[in-house]
Order: C-alpha cells, then structure tokens, then sequence
C-alpha cells in the first residue's frame, strides 16, 4: 500500500471497511417527497401567471396541487406497511377522488351533490366551460381574462400534473418529472413566441438538481457519500451555462427548415416577430398579374383602452358561402382568382384576400366568419393547407366613395366607456379641419401619417411604448416613430373620434414576385416579416375600405374620377384617368415596388437553412455527454506522464481509479500485494508487468529515497488494457462515459463491487 493510503486503512481496521454503494434502498421520506412533487407543480404553473390575469383560477390550482400532495402524504404514511403496488394504487385513486371533489366544489359546487359529487348538470356545466376556455384560447389575445373557463381548465389539468408528478418523484423517476415540469411551464412562451422567462428557468434548473439529488441518493447504487461542494459547483455552472451562453448562440429562425416557423395569433402583438433577425418563407401566393394581393387573418373592432380584441361573429360552413355582398350594384367589381400554399406558418385563421367570395381545397373543418369574410377553426391547423379562394376587387370611382358617409361607430351598451389622451381627438380635427367629406378626412389623415411619421422597429422599445394601447398610442403620436401596429391603431382611434366605424386588420402584405409560374398566374413568396396590420373603414354601399398609413410601406389608397357612360345610373361605373397624384388606382394598400428590392426574398434566391445552429447545437451537446469522460482521460494522460518519470503515486492512484470505474473489487484495506494476487487471480493482468508495479509501490514506501526512476507508464499500460478486457462492453462504454472515479472521494472509495 502506499503511504499516502495509510491514514484511512488505519481509521478503517477497526470496523469494515465502508462500501462505495449503501447495497439497500433508502425509505421514501413520506413528507420530501409530496413537497418537492408540489414545488415542481408550483414551477410549472409560474409562466401561466404571465398570459392569464390572476383570478379565481390561480387560487383554483394553488388548492388543488395543496390538496393531491397533501393527500399523497397521508396516504403513503397510512399505507407504508402495505405492499407497495397496492400502497401506490391506493394512492392514485384517493388523490383521482379528491382532486375531482376539489376542483368541482371550487368551480361548480352549486350544481354538485354535497357541493363535492359531481351530477349530470355538473359535467354538462364542465362541458360548456371547456369550450368557453378552449374559444377564449384560441381567440383571445395574452393576456387573457380569469374566466370561469379557464378555472375550470386549468384547475382540472394541473390536478393531472400534480398527480403524476406526486407519483414519478416517489417512483424516483426524476428525468421525467422534469421534462413534465419543463414541457408544461415552457408551453405559455413557446403559444405566444414571447421572451425566455429566466428566471423560471434558473429556477426550473435548481428543481431539476434538487429532483436528481433526492432521487438518487434513494438508489441502492447511490453513493453513501458525496460531496456537496461539487455538486453546487457543477450545478451552478450549468446554470450560468444555459442562462449566459445558450440565449447567445445565434440560433436563426430558419432552424425550423420545412416545419412550421412562425405562430400567428389575432393579437397586434407582432413587433417581437418582426424584429426577427432571420425572415423565412411562411406561404406562396399565386395570382395573375405582377402584384398579389393583401391577405387577411382577421379583423379586431373591439377595444377596452388597453387592447384590441378579434372579433367574433357567427360561423357558418363554406358550403355556406361568405354572406352577401356589401357593395351596391352600382359598384363597379372584379372577379379574382388566387391559390394560397401554406409553409410555415401556425395559425387558427387562413390568410385570404378581400372581400373572398368562395374557397376551394379545404376540409369542413374551416368555418366562413361571415362579419369580416375570413376563416377560422377551432381544431385545424393553418400549416401545410393548400387551397384556392375567389373574391371580388370593388372599386368605386372617387365621385361615388366622396358622396358616402363613412358609418357610424357601433356602441356596446354593456361595455365599459373607454376614455382616450385628448390628444387623439385633438390632432384628428386639426389634420382634417379642411377636408368636406369623410373619404377626404380619411386621405388627409393617410397623407398625414405618411408624410410626418417615421417607420421603425426600434424607436417603440426604445421609447417604452411598444404596445396598443391609447397611452402607447398617444406616445406614439407624441415621437411620431413606430412601426405598423401604431400607425394602425392611432389611425383607427382618430378616424373613430371623428365619428366612423373602423376596425384593424391583421395579415400580410402582398409577397415578392418569384420567377416561377403556375400556369398563367405568377408565385409570389411571403416572409415572415410581411406581418402587417391596417386599418379599414366601413362606407354603406361599399364595404370596409382599407387604408395604409404607415410610412414608407406600401402605396396609400385611392380612388380615381370616373364617369357613367351613356348616361344611365343602373349600370357600373368605369374608372376613368386623373390627374390626382396618385400614380394607380388602388382599393386597398399594394406595397411599394421600390422596397421589394430590398426585401430578403425579392427575385433572389429563396433563403437557405442556416448550418451554423445546427453545428453549434449538436457540437454543444456532444462536448456535453463528452465533459465526463474528456476529463477522466486528461486525468490518465497526466498521470501516465508521471508514471514514465517513474511516479508510484500516480500508478496505484490510476490503477485504483480504474478498478472504480470498471466496477471492480477495490479496498484501501489492501496491501499492494494482496491486491497484485487478487487482480493476477482474477482479471488475469499480466503477472510480470503487475510485479513491477507492485514493487516500485513497496519500494516508494519502504526503501531509502534516492533510487534511480523507473519507467512505469508501459507497465501501467499492459496492466490497465488487460483490466478493461476482463469486463463485458456496456462496462467498458460506462467506464469511458461515465466513469465513477470522478464522482467518489477517497473516503467512499472504500470498495466497489461489480
């Protein structure tokens, strides 16, 4: 033995010499376990807390995660003399209990028996909530109302949650107790495409140690000791790893390659996903002609002060049709054709041009709004549908849109008064003090934004005012910088207190032209910086008008002169030449042809994946598994170099080192000899190059310090190749891997058993 291993064999005579392993299971700690089952629950409901207004449905699942862990608790004390299969179906089925009572007497108590046993009316109550949570998810914009709904939904998903993160912590299954708890905290972020919560992933990681931790330790093959100190440390730099160096990879946004790249919902939220930094193709418009139509989501008409909310009219099937027409006859229309292809967008609505007359290629799961002519489901997805959609161009002359009053604004009784900066209304009257009718009050508004406004994506983050809201709008009016979501919504507000009804749209812009052909009609590719919002103004015998306020992007709408031929009033009017300054006519904003050449897309080449994230990401997670085993080989090289300078230290310091990985018999309690006949006995190491070993060790020990050194490194290595050889591959891959030397201070090196 060496003499560095003399002070542990020596505390070590006395009793037995300790195991590496503890050889039984520990008890479960009845209380750990529901506590750390409860906090899990606690860390995946955190995020929940930033899409959902708090309410009767955070107070709903705070009680029902207390309840299942608390049941959980009590149940496995009672039962912890049973069998443990029937001890843990026991369990499951007191909590499935209690958990129903619970959530029904906190969301529909007075339609239950005894408030706790749910009756016919109550799941037909449950049904109804269900699918109030499930439209106001889908159409609702973050953050949402604490609806009954959504207490009911969430109180009955999270008592799933807790249940079958009660059991997995029990059942020592920590990798999947963490993987529930991160999949369900990371589905708010990953619905709305907003920013990583840091927070809740520091503290996602500190429950997943504290997780593997409490549930390894338990592990018959568990160390009986370990240190604390590397285990924080180790914990601590995985942390900072994913929180400093993960979000600065430049991962792009075209990582996604064919699958869906972008999620459109219906709120005007959009300044995050323009200010990607790497657009992709999220569909293909086809269309004859060189310009391709605006495409439309949905619309929002409804605004409480703070946001717009979609509107939600009637759905009818497309069998159906879109409605009838709300132009006049006397309107002068033209039919248009135009096939759509999905890429790479998720969404609950079809993007389709205005006014869409009829559609072809879809399943009956898309509904016809009829309000705003768009479609919509509650169960398909908007990804990878390809499908075809008429609609009608109305363009009357500029004489008839002049004649018509825009209409009124349409009050809710029940609503709430909204109150608006007087500056709204104020700057609405000066710019359009000179205009005559509505349609001019309209263009001067237009000319206004277009001409003393700036577009930008940064000026509203920078400014603080990156939202819908009146005060964001009346900041906005304020820095008169901002991109489309300001220019629309101030626009609508001001065109409203002049007493019109306007609503904002929320699709994309027309595509860049492509050089490839369908047939007669051209493709047209749109990114995912194309997500626009306009506004619209209704005029009865028209229909909703667009308008484009927002500067530098797109050309502003409007109408030409025209005349009536051959002096009857029942037939269509002609659109007839101007010498208004407008260069086309226009019944809705067309974008601007000077900026399609500086679009990403634009007759170029369509973009390509990005390799770097790729390479970066699976180089980051093989350098990862690898850490482990790159260390232990620094380690054996570092020694091997002393062992040629003939080191006996770093001999038996490998060669133990090696046994513990290898999962071999190892004691400190043996002398070198004894352990030279064992591994000789045993493994079948080479007698000659053991000897050799084992005496440079004796004479490190016993003899007069001085003695010529001895090459050691060829001996070690015969010794060390032939101990991997006596055990089956899964060892020798664990070994490299994994290898357990790393993990086992000296103390606990006591012995290893295979």
């Amino acid at each position: 033995m060496f003499r560095a291993e003399r002070a542990a064999t020596a505390s070590a005579r006395p009793t037995a010499p300790p195991r590496w392993h503890r050889e039984h299971e520990d008890p479960a700690r009845v209380v750990a376990t529901g506590a750390l089952a409860a906090a899990a629950s606690f860390v995946a409901l955190w995020p929940f807390t930033s899409v959902i207004d708090p309410g009767a449905w955070s107070f709903t699942v705070v009680i029902v995660v207390v309840v299942v862990a608390g049941t959980g608790m009590l149940m496995r004390h009672l039962l912890r003399r049973r069998p443990p299969w029937l001890g843990d179906v026991l369990t499951f089925a007191v909590q499935l209990v209690v958990a129903v009572a619970v959530v029904t007497q906190l969301v529909a108590g007075d339609t239950a028996f005894l408030g706790i046993f749910p009756t016919s009316t109550t799941l037909t109550l449950f049904g109804a909530l269900g699918a109030a949570a499930w439209e106001q998810v889908v159409f609702g914009t973050a953050p949402l109302d604490p609806s009954p709904g959504l207490a009911a939904a969430m109180g009955s998903g999270f008592a799933v949650i807790a249940i079958l993160l009660d059991h997995l912590v029990a059942h020592r299954s920590a990798v999947i107790a963490a993987l529930l708890t991160g999949v369900v905290g990371a589905i708010p972020m990953i619905v709305t495409l907003g920013e990583p919560h840091v927070v809740w992933f520091v503290m996602l990681g500190v429950l997943v140690l504290i997780l593997f931790r409490f549930t390894a330790r338990r592990h018959p093959l568990s160390p009986s000791r370990s240190s604390t100190s590397i285990a924080v440390t180790v914990g601590a730099a995985a942390l900072a790893a994913t929180v400093v160096i993960a979000p600065a990879l430049p991962v792009a946004a075209n990582l996604a390659g064919t699958g869906v790249g972008v999620t459109v919902d219906a709120s005007l939220r959009l300044g995050d996903d323009l200010r990607q930094p790497n657009p992709v193709e999220v569909l293909t418009v086809a269309a004859k002609g060189e310009i391709a139509p605006y495409l439309r989501l949905t619309t929002l008409s409804r605004f409480d002060g703070r946001v717009w909310q979609p509107d939600r009219g009637d759905l009818q099937s497309q069998d159906e049709g879109f409605g009838d027409p709300e132009w006049s006859p006397d309107v002068a229309t033209e039919e248009q054709t135009t096939s759509i292809r999905i890429l790479r967008m998720s969404s609950s609505w079809l993007p389709v041009p205005y006014p869409a007359t009829s559609v072809q290629g879809l399943t009956g799961s898309w509904r016809v709004s009829v309000d705003n002519r768009t479609l919509v489901s509650r169960s398909a997805d908007a990804a990878g549908n390809d499908y075809t959609v008429g609609s009608t161009r109305v363009t009357p002359t500029l004489e008839q849109i002049r004649a018509l009053d825009a209409a009124q604004p349409v009050i809710d009784p029940d609503a709430e008064p909204v109150e608006l900066p007087e500056i709204i209304a104020a700057l609405a009257d000066e710019v359009t003090a000179e205009a005559g009718t509505d349609y001019d009050r309209l263009v001067a508004l237009q000319t206004w934004f277009r001409s003393e406004f700036i577009y930008s994506l940064e000026t509203p983050v920078e400014e603080g005012f990156d939202g819908t809201g009146a005060e964001a709008v009346a900041q906005f009016l304020d820095e008169r910088s901002g991109y489309c979501v300001h220019f629309a919504g101030a626009f609508a507000l001001m065109a409203e207190s002049l007493g019109m009804q306007t609503r904002i749209v929320v699709g994309y812009l027309p595509g860049a032209l492509t050089d490839e052909k369908r047939g007669e009609e051209s493709v047209f590719s749109v990114s995912s910086d194309q997500l626009h919002s306009w506004p619209e103004v209704l005029f009865p015998g028209v229909g909703w008008v667009p308008f484009e306020p927002t500067a530098s992007l797109g050309v502003p709408t409007a109408f030409r002169a025209g005349t009536v031929e051959g002096g009857g009033t029942g037939g269509p009017s002609a659109p007839a030449p101007t010498t208004a300054p407008q260069a086309e006519e226009s019944s809705g904003p067309e974008i601007e042809r000077g900026d399609a050449a500086d679009d990403a897309g634009a007759g170029g080449e369509l973009r390509r994946l990005d390799p770097l994230p790729v390479v970066l990401t699976a180089v980051g997670a093989i350098v990862l598994l690898l850490l482990p085993a790159l260390i232990r080989r620094i380690e054996r090289v570092l020694r091997l170099r002393r062992a040629a300078r003939g080191d006996a230290a770093a001999v038996w310091a490998e060669l133990r080192d090696t046994l513990i990985d290898l999962q071999l018999p190892v004691s400190d309690a043996d002398t070198p000899r004894m352990r030279a006949a064992d591994l000789i006995r045993d493994s079948a190491v080479d007698p000659e190059a053991m000897s050799r070993l084992t005496d440079a060790v004796e004479r490190a020990n016993y003899a007069r310090t001085g003695a010529e050194p001895i090459d050691l490194a060829a001996p070690l290595g015969v010794v060390l190749g032939r101990l991997r050889r006596s055990v089956d591959r899964p060892t020798q891959v664990r070994a490299l891997l994994l290898p357990r030397s790393l993990f086992a201070t000296r103390s606990t090196a006591g012995a290893v058993a295979a």
